[in-house]
């Protein structure tokens, strides 16, 4: 660690609280003396979606949990479920190796999360997702949905 004032590389660590999410650490410059505060933070893994047209951009959590929460929309689900259940495909996305995954295994994923939450949230959420446009599309999500629920 460089310090600010005379750029000495070594410094002694006074000081260390838990701050926001990572630690504060109070210095103080073994050559010239002077103090100063340093924060840590753990970095967190950058994941890329890769899109149906070949884009890519960074995952975001908050994508996720407004997709869930939008189907469970006047369903009755507590929001501890839904971030639950956001919380379970993030840690999905983040388990995929290569730094890289595709939408397609978002969306699977969320359906997933979504038929343990609640069948009509995930009836909504597969109907979109799944670009279901006929009534035998319907029955037919809905007898899988129905059949996979029975297996359990």
């Amino acid at each position: 660690m460089l310090c600010p004032a005379c750029h000495h590389e070594k410094s002694q660590v006074l000081d260390s609280r838990s701050s926001g999410g990572g630690i504060r650490r109070r210095r103080q410059c073994q050559d010239c003396g002077a103090r100063f505060t340093t924060h840590e933070r753990v970095e967190r893994k950058v994941v890329l979606v890769v899109k149906k047209d070949g884009s890519r951009e960074s995952f975001h959590l908050d994508k996720v949990r407004a997709g869930l929460q939008l189907a469970l929309r006047k369903r009755p689900v507590s929001a501890l479920s839904i971030e639950t259940g956001a919380q379970a495909v993030e840690a999905a996305v983040l388990a995929q190796p290569g730094g890289e995954v595709e939408a397609d295994f978002i969306g699977r994923a969320v359906m997933q999360e979504l038929s343990k939450l609640d069948p009509v949230a995930y009836v909504r959420f597969a109907s979109v997702y799944m670009d279901v446009d006929s009534p035998q599309e319907f029955i037919d999500l809905i007898k899988d949905l129905a059949h996979d629920r029975g297996a359990e």
